[in-house]
């Protein structure tokens, strides 16, 4: 039988910790396949503890904050736990775009330096592991010290989110229509 290898990035410490259920670059033995199959991180309440705390959302009737996710457009591929959310006010290069502490299921390309709206920073584009599809951005160094919080945060932009696993419909609409 041949193995199937779990394909992860390497990823830091505080992903590892994050989702603990998660066998990062372990074998896995399955029926036998003439190729590597890859397989994706998915999020959601299977009992991890989040660096930060979940506040109670009256809004959000129908689950706790800990199963609220965003997930790839394209291929529905988990990609950020909405914890994991620091802002909602950023601008990418096709629209509003949302600035997450961690992301799973992509994929790093090189670093480069661009000029941002916000100055220069060194930022490497992320690619869906799934569908291949230019998500963002991950800022890896910036170069103002304003700036500096930035750093090892990814940018998605919402033109390739949905939401998804226990949002409360009602929410969601409210959600959209909101002047940003």
């Amino acid at each position: 039988m041949d193995s199937i290898y779990y394909r992860a990035i390497q990823r830091p410490a505080q992903l590892r910790s994050a989702y603990p259920f998660v066998q990062f670059g372990q074998p896995f033995s399955g029926p036998e396949f003439g190729m590597v199959k890859t397989f994706q991180v998915y999020l959601g309440a299977h009992g991890h503890n989040s660096s930060r705390s979940a506040s109670s959302n009256s809004s959000c009737s129908n689950s706790s904050e800990d199963d609220r996710t965003y997930s790839c457009v394209h291929c529905r591929a988990h990609l950020a736990r909405h914890q994991d959310l620091i802002s909602k006010s950023f601008q990418g290069s096709q629209g509003r775009a949302y600035l997450f502490e961690m992301v799973v299921n992509v994929s790093c390309g090189k670093p480069e330096e661009r000029l941002l709206l916000t100055g220069l920073h060194s930022v490497a584009d992320i690619y869906c592991d799934c569908c291949h599809t230019v998500l963002g951005w991950k800022y890896e160094q910036a170069y103002e010290t304003s700036q500096k919080y930035k750093e090892g945060k990814y940018i998605i932009e919402l033109a390739h989110l949905i939401k998804d696993n226990g949002w409360d419909l009602s929410w969601v609409e409210l959600d959209q229509r909101r002047p940003y």
